[in-house]
């Protein structure tokens, strides 16, 4: 078996929330998770003997050199899968596998040198690839295995009966029916005029490309002229989509065996990466268990929430059959419905990018699926009934708001959302499908589509079969919530849901040319800091080849080693920033400058490309993206944008006040995280700091290094402010130093002083990990919590990894609850009140607006009044206002 990793790795990326994936320092895992799950899964079907992926090197080979526009037309790789590959590349070497690059090749060409000496030895291979011009590659002894649609989790097997089925062609035909048809993905324009099915019909015909091109002549109308006219566009894509078979390559299909390996490096590895579930089901492959798996054995006085261990799953129950109602009928039975189902009815709308197709309702006993009609006249008994106070369960109810919205129709009196209730009780999990959740609450499986079925069966479930399961669901949950969990759930969640769906709906208006501008001057500046890079070694390299960076920098420029890896020594971002500040260069300066102007580019690109017909971004904000409860952004990401660069101030002066709209007003909390450690720790020299409203960092300065604050120098203000934000995140004194750029001693003296000062902060940290690992959870304010099981790992990675997560999440948790009420309330007064002001966004701790003039000072009093009384501390929750014609401008 051999695997194309960049092209799995890419489509796993696609396949997996982003944001679900993440570990304790920021490393985005999505692509790495979903490719070895898909790994994983294909193992244990297909058993092969001997494995091998293969990756690309960069997007530049020998085609770029002959033809520089082919891939030209691919966007910039996403800043969230920058690193991925690296890393993914390290879990592959911890479980044995081989990794293979060639200079100069692309991953395609190393599958079809692997295949073509797999099939000439007598090996049956699988090709595992999301590429189609790997479809050539398949004889009698190599298979194709292709990701469906629905990502990697589904392969089509295609054979060459399977090829002929679906094109109508022989394998190796495949690559001239592309050459005279164009490869967009490529940016490898083919006959114009020319389609598919035409180009069958010539094959089949004439026999070959070199054939149909000799006869050329003889194929009239336009179609044929155009043959005549672009011919070259097809001999130059013959060219390029041939992949080479004979690649001078360090292996051969027999050094691939599959072999038992170390097992302590898989653990280290995974422990990194915190693939706890994935890491059992490697183990398995050595035919050990984890002995590290924190299933086992939590506290004999704490339950778990919900226990994942279940038995086999059954058939799930045969929902009752839909009926099919309009008008009177569809009246009467929501009226009867809305009174016999106290909790609520459940709503399942089929929504597609064309709007609302089908809405599926249901109780315990009943189902009733309504197509959607366009004429609201139609649907008035519906839409009374969504604006009406019978409350509604969702599986995922955002998204399914927004249809509604989109169309000028309220929903009033959510009552239940089971995606989100379930990520209240297992925020950890990422598995919340309707189908996942099916499986866990009522140990089924839901009745699911044959994806290779272009017509569906009768029995197929529709949305009110959906809808019968989610109810279903609704009850299972609500039985497994304690009365704080269900409260923070319908007080804080359910309102937050409802509030970001508005949010999202209205969007932010952003300057297309203010960002293409400093796009345009981005590359500029890239491209200045590549000749210059280029110029001080006296040779031009691939700036993005971990390769080529290893040979220029340890080899020709003789700086001290990195960490060391499987293929050489680390060239990530953070070890080049270490080395530059050790063993200072200037072309290791121009290196990350390029580097850093790159990454800025593709925000501000993936920016420009998210502005819609109205002008304006609409992100998409994440409730279940993250386990603390804060709020994620995708679609864009507005939560990556840098706060104090010049640039990304120049990137916050592009989001402007809308039309018919005044300013945009944006209030902030000033160091909440900072005042919910005071509350907690009850510490009295840090709630004394907050309650003098004096500079905080001073006052803690003047205390540590026993000074008057005004005598506290900026470099002591510096160092207390990373100490006291660091220590919430597990700040070790080696970390510490290394931050401030001090020796250990030095740094281990500064955490003492800090902590004889405030020695309730030390109390308080050191007894949240303890009542965590008692409890196995952590709680928040307001009741929220997070359960730890890793706490009692006897893997110190695992440990270590929970203990700095327990730290911190109480605070982290808090903040982002108080947020959400804050923004709760604000949302909701500014309704109730009629005034035209709108919330529009929320980034990390701060409230964008967009007001009118008129309205300004009652809006600064709701917005201040909300988020200031927002939660009952020991210390004032501070809050910052800022007003402007764009958000830097409004920046306080």
């Amino acid at each position: 078996m051999v695997i194309d990793g960049h092209s799995l790795a890419f489509r796993a990326f696609y396949a997996l929330p982003v944001d679900s994936f993440r570990t304790a320092d920021g490393q985005h895992t999505n692509a790495i998770h979903g490719f070895i799950s898909m790994m994983l899964n294909l193992l244990a079907k297909e058993k092969p003997t001997h494995l091998a992926v293969a990756f690309d090197i960069s997007r530049y080979s020998f085609r770029t050199r002959e033809y520089p526009e082919y891939k030209g037309t691919r966007g910039e790789t996403p800043p969230e899968f920058i690193g991925q590959v690296p890393l993914l590349q390290d879990a592959l070497h911890a479980m044995g596998i081989t990794t293979i690059t060639k200079e100069d090749f692309e991953a395609d060409d190393i599958l079809a040198t692997l295949a073509a000496q797999g099939s000439a030895q007598d090996f049956k291979v699988l090709v595992v690839s999301g590429d189609r011009d790997t479809i050539q590659l398949i004889d009698d002894n190599v298979t194709l295995l292709y990701p469906s649609k629905q990502g990697v989790s589904e392969l089509t097997r295609y054979d060459a009966a399977k090829v002929f089925e679906r094109y109508g062609i022989q394998p190796h035909q495949y690559p001239e029916i592309a050459a005279l048809v164009g490869e967009t993905s490529d940016n490898l324009p083919g006959i114009p005029k020319v389609g598919e099915k035409t180009a069958v019909k010539w094959i089949n015909e004439y026999g070959s490309l070199e054939e149909i091109l000799r006869r050329a002549d003889e194929i009239g109308g336009k179609v044929g002229e155009s043959l005549r006219e672009f011919k070259e566009n097809a001999i130059r894509n013959r060219r390029l989509n041939r992949l080479i078979p004979d690649v001078d390559l360090p292996v051969g299909p027999a050094d691939l065996e599959r072999l038992p390996f170390d097992s302590e490096s898989v653990k280290e590895v995974f422990g990194r990466l915190e693939f706890k579930s994935l890491l059992t089901r490697v183990l398995a492959l050595n035919g050990e268990q984890d002995s590290t798996s924190t299933a086992t054995k939590p506290s004999p006085s704490v339950a778990p929430v919900v226990d994942e261990v279940r038995s086999e799953p059954v058939a799930a129950a045969q929902a009752p059959r839909s009926q099919q109602l309009l008008d009177e009928e569809l009246a009467a039975w929501l009226h009867r419905a809305s009174e016999t189902s106290p909790q609520g009815v459940a709503v399942e709308l089929e929504v597609y990018a064309t709007g609302i197709a089908v809405v599926g309702l249901a109780t315990e006993t009943e189902t009733v699926s309504i197509p959607w009609s366009p004429v609201q006249a139609d649907m008035k008994p519906l839409i009374e009934w969504f604006a009406g106070p019978t409350p509604k369960i969702f599986h995922g109810a955002k998204e399914q708001i927004k249809a509604l919205l989109s169309l000028g129709i309220p929903l009033e009196n959510l009552g239940f959302d089971t995606e989100i209730a379930d990520w209240v009780l297992r925020p950890d999990s990422s598995k919340r499908e309707l189908a996942d959740l099916v499986k866990l609450y009522l140990n089924e499986v839901l009745p699911t589509p044959d994806p290779n079925q272009l017509v569906p069966d009768d029995s197929e479930l529709d949305a009110g079969g959906r809808a019968w399961f989610v109810n279903r669901i609704d009850s299972a949950i609500r039985d497994r919530m304690e009365a704080a969990t269900l409260a923070l759930f319908l007080e804080i969640e359910i309102p937050s849901l409802t509030t970001l769906a508005a949010m999202e709906m209205r969007g932010v208006t952003v300057n297309k040319d203010k960002l293409q501008a400093l796009s345009d001057e981005l590359g500029i500046r890239a491209e200045t800091a590549k000749n210059e890079a280029f110029a001080v070694i006296g040779r031009e390299v691939n700036l993005a080849s971990p390769k080529q960076l290893q040979e220029v920098l340890f080899d020709q420029l003789g700086m001290p080693k990195t960490r060391a890896t499987k293929t050489g020594y680390t060239t990530d971002a953070t070890a080049l920033a270490d080395l530059q500040a050790t063993n200072p260069h200037p072309f290791l300066g121009l290196l990350l400058e390029h580097r850093d102007v790159t990454k800025l580019k593709q925000i501000v690109e993936t920016l420009i490309l998210a502005i819609g017909p109205d002008g304006r971004i609409h992100t998409t904000y994440g409730q279940t993206g993250t386990s603390t409860g804060r709020l994620s952004s995708a679609n864009p990401n507005l939560q990556n944008i840098p706060i104090r660069t010049a640039d990304g101030r120049r990137i916050r002066e592009a989001f402007e006040v809308g039309e018919g709209f005044d300013a945009l007003f944006t209030a902030d909390y000033s160091q909440i995280e900072m005042r919910i450690m005071a509350h907690f720790s009850e510490d009295e020299g840090l709630i004394e700091a907050f309650i003098s409203g004096e500079d905080l960092h001073k006052f803690v300065g003047a205390r540590v290094f026993g000074v008057e604050p005004g005598e506290v120098t900026g470099e002591m203000r510096s160092q207390v402010k990373a100490m006291s934000y660091g220590l919430a995140y597990g700040l070790s004194a080696f970390g510490l130093a290394r931050q401030l750029g001090i020796d250990n001693s030095a740094a281990k003296k500064l955490m003492a002083d800090y902590f004889q000062r405030f020695g309730g902060v030390r109390d308080y940290l050191r007894n949240v990990v303890e009542q965590a690992r008692a409890q196995g959870y952590t709680e928040t304010l307001f009741g929220r919590r997070r359960p730890f099981p890793d706490l009692a790992s006897p893997n110190r990675v695992f440990r270590d990894n929970a203990e700095r997560a327990a730290l911190n999440a109480p605070m982290q948790g808090t903040a982002a609850d108080i947020m959400k009420i804050a923004m709760i309330g604000i949302e909701q007064d500014l309704v109730a009140l009629g005034l035209k002001s709108q919330l529009l966004l929320q980034v990390h701790d701060e409230l964008v607006l967009e007001v009118i003039e008129s309205e300004r000072e009652q809006v600064e009093k709701i917005v201040t009044d909300r988020m200031s009384h927002a939660a009952k501390l020991r210390v004032p929750l501070d809050v910052q206002i800022g007003v402007g014609a764009n958000w830097n401008e409004a920046a306080h």
